[in-house]
């Protein structure tokens, strides 16, 4: 018995939205109409679709950052409105913003490492190990020591990356981690963003770049006025999208 429960949660999506509802100003703007998706295990899935679509909100919603009016997120069969340890469960899902939100008193080092020893209560010889590690990962170990100023937007945005990989997530959200960038950084973001999707890391990325879609999605998700009108492979979205207000977003951002 105990075996097939534990075949059972393996098999569960990571990620189950249910029927998410979320309006602001008093019920006058509805940014989620009922949206229901499940993320399994080591996907990759891309939203995009027109600023004001629900995109955001909807990440948001995955870890309470934005709470739904009704409807249920369950992370790793841990149901987000029921359970008493919501923040156990949000130091599974790491996050990146548009903007960095780095310390910009502490050095590059010391700010991967600061959760670390806050929430996961690591030691500083092991929080600085794993620190150092992920800077290679995201490709600048040598700027460990600088502070968050002295580097580029595309540097200070690997660093809020591996920030998030040190509390070593089983889910990384990403919400337009490359708009607040000048163009000729938004590749060494994509970049690090697409080995871990190689890596198996499982993602939810909310973004405008359709060429990071094609080339890391498992799956990519079009929303509009708060509903996800398609839920589709990136082949078939780009190459033959099945609903109308799909051709016409694509028409306007791809020529």
């Amino acid at each position: 018995m105990d075996t097939a429960t534990q075949t059972n949660n393996s098999a569960a999506p990571i990620i189950q939205i249910r029927h998410l509802r979320k309006s602001f100003y008093h019920g006058k703007l509805v940014a989620l109409n009922d949206v229901s998706m499940d993320v399994p295990q080591g996907q990759v899935a891309v939203v995009i679709g027109p600023s004001g679509s629900g995109k955001s909100t909807m990440l948001r919603c995955l870890n309470y950052l934005e709470v739904p009016d009704s409807g249920e997120v369950i992370i790793d069969g841990i149901s987000l409105s029921q359970t008493r340890n919501l923040n156990e469960v949000r130091t599974e899902i790491g996050m990146v913003f548009q903007q960095f939100n780095l310390f910009p008193h502490l050095s590059v080092l010391e700010n991967v490492m600061m959760a670390q020893r806050i929430v996961r209560k690591r030691s500083r010889q092991e929080a600085q190990e794993i620190a150092e590690e992920l800077l290679v990962k995201v490709g600048i170990p040598e700027k460990a020591d600088a502070y968050p100023l002295q580097l580029s937007g595309g540097q200070q945005q690997r660093v809020a990356i591996a920030r998030a990989l040190a509390m070593q997530p089983k889910i990384m959200l990403f919400d337009e981690p490359t708009s607040a960038l000048d163009p000729e950084m938004i590749k060494e973001v994509l970049d690090v963003m697409l080995q871990l999707a190689q890596d198996g890391m499982t993602m939810v990325v909310v973004s405008h770049e359709m060429g990071f879609a094609r080339n890391a999605a498992d799956r990519v998700i079009f929303m509009d006025e708060g509903n996800i009108i398609e839920d589709t492979t990136p082949d078939e979205l780009f190459r033959a999208p099945r609903h109308e207000r799909t051709r016409e977003f694509l028409g306007k951002i791809l020529h």
